[in-house]
């Protein structure tokens, strides 16, 4: 395969996981883009050559660093799961359409999008199976705003040839300035018992210093993201996280060409038999 390494130039944008840009945390010289991680995570897997051809086509179809890839662990399984933003809703420049076409060399799907909704994102989730043709996408995951919300906040619907099914909701919020508010969104849950989970087990000390914390209500589980964090706090998510050996040491290894990234990460939770229980973590990227 090519070479995993991709280098940062000096003009290069960089952007979080909800695609807001951020000013690099040193100088770029010499340091590696994210997508390096994504590309070493292919290598790791024995990912088929689609899987990085899709990467340049991607790039052609919606333009270089405006997609967000997510590399999510469930159990010891890894797979991944490619995020499309585009803040003027029906207004939009990079739109499901566009990138089912982009993807119809390797996708196949019977999905036929409304693009008159008002959408200001999508994902897909990416599969070698998938990409070799083996399987249909079946479902492309949609996000819509939630006007009234006093905070920034989203829902998901899973879109199917069949409809849409409600999924997530999604609030967003400042740690530096709204604590509280984040520790009354984890205790105000069905899926734990902050007397029996205490809240650091979910908000953890070690990655409260981050831009912003998202917190999710899905189907079976809550979700906490911190966004904003530095390479030596997604160091110790990984540890925390148990992530394959492998994809820890490549971080370990180039942490002073990855020093200059803010790094996304986030991980899914509930509570069985009294006990916190994390059936699901991810980090982010882009490309």
């Amino acid at each position: 395969m090519d070479n995993i390494l991709e280098y940062a130039q000096e003009n290069d944008a960089f952007y979080n996981y909800c695609l807001y840009e951020y000013d690099p945390l040193t100088p770029v010289a010499g340091k590696l883009r994210s997508v390096s991680l994504l590309r070493h995570s292919f290598s790791f897997m024995n990912a088929g050559r689609a899987m990085y051809d899709l990467i340049p086509a991607l790039r052609k179809a919606v333009g270089p660093g405006n997609t967000v890839w997510g590399l999510k662990k469930a159990g010891q399984a890894i797979s991944w799961e490619y995020y499309f933003y585009d803040y003027r809703r029906r207004d939009r420049e990079r739109s499901v359409s566009m990138v089912l076409e982009a993807m119809r060399p390797w996708v196949r799907t019977r999905i036929i999008p409304n693009e008159n909704l008002h959408y200001f994102m999508f994902s897909i989730d990416i599969t070698d199976d998938l990409l070799k043709g083996d399987g249909e996408l079946d479902t492309v995951h949609l996000y819509i705003g939630n006007p009234g919300s006093a905070v920034s906040a989203g829902i998901c619907y899973a879109v199917t040839e069949e409809g849409a099914c409600l999924e997530n909701f999604y609030h967003f919020y400042h740690p530096a300035d709204q604590m509280d508010e984040i520790i009354s969104k984890i205790v105000c849950s069905a899926q734990i018992d902050d007397l029996r989970v205490p809240v650091d087990k979910i908000l953890w000390p070690e990655l409260r210093q981050c831009v912003t914390i998202c917190c999710a209500n899905k189907p079976r589980c809550d979700c906490i993201y911190f966004s904003g964090i530095t390479v030596d706090q997604f160091l110790f998510f990984l540890g925390k996280m148990d992530y394959p050996e492998p994809l820890v040491s490549f971080v370990e290894q180039h942490r002073d060409r990855l020093d200059h990234l803010l790094f996304d990460v986030g991980f899914d939770y509930r509570m069985e038999e009294g006990a916190l229980v994390i059936p699901k973590s991810g980090y982010y990227g882009t490309f």
